[in-house]
């Protein structure tokens, strides 16, 4: 199974660069709420904790269309000509990184492309085979 991880989670900065690679690459614009990564804070409310799709599948059983399903490295994709845009798949996403913005047509996930990997300057993530 192919994955994004994070392989070091105490060197993150926010930096934010992961999120706007993903962004640019999928929207072609810099907006932290389209990106299919998010920066958040570890529970000491300071400490940068990288948050990723770890593929589980929640969003792929929440999909009322069969929109999203996975494919033979183990990665959950959206099917853009049958997804109706409903966001049913964000409301069930945990780590809320499915992405289903107001103005955007249809959802978007991570797919394990590693824009996000090769942005960030710490090295902190990677795409493994699980």
């Amino acid at each position: 199974m192919k994955k994004l991880y994070v392989a070091k989670k105490d060197a993150c900065m926010a930096c934010k660069a992961c999120e706007i690679a993903c962004s640019e690459a999928f929207y072609k614009e810099f907006n932290e709420n389209l990106s299919c990564i998010h920066i958040s804070v570890k529970k000491d409310g300071v400490t940068p904790k990288p948050v990723t799709c770890v593929q589980c599948g929640k969003c792929a059983e929440a999909c009322p269309e069969g929109a999203i399903t996975q494919n033979a490295k183990g990665v959950y994709m959206i099917n853009k000509k049958k997804c109706v845009g409903c966001g049913k798949c964000a409301e069930a996403c945990p780590f809320g990184v499915l992405v289903k913005a107001e103005d955007k047509e249809f959802a978007s996930k991570c797919i394990a492309c590693g824009i996000c990997a090769k942005a960030c300057p710490m090295d902190v993530l990677e795409i493994k085979e699980a």
